[in-house]
């Protein structure tokens, strides 16, 4: 029985392939093109440029002229350049009369503070993130000079109540840390400015002691899980900053116009159906960002275009959310998503304060940056 063999004509193969090839590299060519004239890529490479500026401290005034970001690379190593001759000429002696009164520590290996810490009293600030460390001594009270705690970015569990003995305290940053009470001693640093207890994901409450904090003009309690605004904050004549973004918020208090030197309010990504029209007597209220999903109902004057408010309605992109809510996520994973989503937001608020005016809605779009 013979065999049978098919015989193609070599010419005919390499024309098909030849077309296949064509095909290809036309299917290519259109999706290059596509993806010239995408918004999408300018806006990456203008997030990528403006990350680089911002790692290597180069203000925003130096790049951004009118709300146009000018991404040349010979640029940035120009201004690059400028910004360290600037860093060479400050004088040496003013480091030198500075550093003795400021306590800096960082690194994963660090668990406890150094034992020595303990006998330099005289120190004025403490600059401690991204470390192991689980607890801040009680013996934090011999420091009268104190006027900066910055501790973000560690591993702790709680503050001690010899906090309030700090009397000179203007700011305390706890955020990023692990956090689930706050102190009620806490209110008895009544000269304290800044508050922030951002990101430490299971916060729920503050004590109502806070009450005394008069002087705060700048309260971070985002990315928590406050279920209301607390009663305290209502509390607090003097703050021009709140941000209670990415909680569980159902509703405003209705005195929520108790804060008259209010100017900068961010509620997004909370559970808000409508907004109060007590919003409307906060006078110098002059950015409002909110999250749109939800909400059913708001005072019709929080949209017009001619009182100074910039009223910002962010449209969560459904994308990122299905991406996002995964139940096995790590809490540092979580903290970390949590920390690049405001760094993104506060790039974003800033350019909002340099335009005119604002869009009626926003939507986020999700895309990968290495920041």
């Amino acid at each position: 029985m013979g065999h049978k063999v098919v015989a193609f004509d070599i010419s005919v193969v390499r024309s098909l392939w030849e077309t296949r090839v064509k095909k290809h590299k036309a299917r290519q060519k259109k999706e290059a093109e596509r993806l010239e004239k995408s918004a999408l890529e300018k806006i990456k490479e203008e997030w990528n440029f403006v990350a680089e500026c911002r790692k290597k401290g180069i203000p925003q005034t130096q790049y951004c002229k009118n709300g146009v970001k000018d991404t040349n690379m010979r640029l940035l190593a120009k201004m690059e350049k400028n910004l360290l001759t600037k860093h060479r000429t400050i004088p040496k002696a003013r480091d030198q009369q500075n550093s003795p009164f400021v306590f800096e520590l960082s690194g994963e290996h660090w668990k406890e503070l150094p034992d020595w810490l303990k006998e330099q009293t005289h120190l004025k600030e403490w600059h401690i993130q991204n470390t192991q460390i689980q607890a801040i001594p009680a013996y934090l009270e011999l420091f009268q000079a104190m006027r900066i705690l910055d501790l973000p970015k560690n591993q702790i569990l709680y503050l001690p109540a010899e906090i309030g003995r700090l009397k000179n305290l203007k700011k305390l940053n706890v955020s990023f840390n692990h956090l689930k009470t706050i102190p009620p001693e806490l209110g008895d640093c009544e000269n304290l400015e800044r508050l922030d207890c951002s990101g430490n994901l299971d916060l729920t409450e503050l004590p109502f002691e806070l009450s005394n904090l008069k002087q705060v003009n700048f309260l971070d309690l985002s990315a928590n899980k406050f279920c209301s605004v607390p009663v305290c904050v209502l509390r607090m004549s003097s703050l021009q900053w709140f941000d209670i973004s990415n909680n569980s918020l159902n509703d405003l208090p209705q005195d929520i116009d108790r804060l008259e030197e209010l100017h900068s309010f961010l509620l997004y990504k909370n559970k808000l159906t409508y907004l109060p029209h007590a919003l409307l007597n906060l006078k110098k209220l002059t950015l409002l960002v909110v999250s749109g999903d939800h909400l059913v109902e708001l005072p019709t004057a929080l949209c017009d275009s001619s009182t100074p408010l910039k009223f910002v309605s962010l449209m969560d992109n459904p994308i990122e959310k299905t991406q996002c809510q995964d139940d096995n996520e790590t809490v540092k994973n979580k903290q970390d998503r949590q920390h690049l989503d405001k760094e993104f937001m506060k790039a974003y608020i800033e350019d909002l304060r340099e335009r005119d005016s604002v869009p009626s809605y926003t939507t986020k779009v999700s895309f990968s940056l290495q920041l």
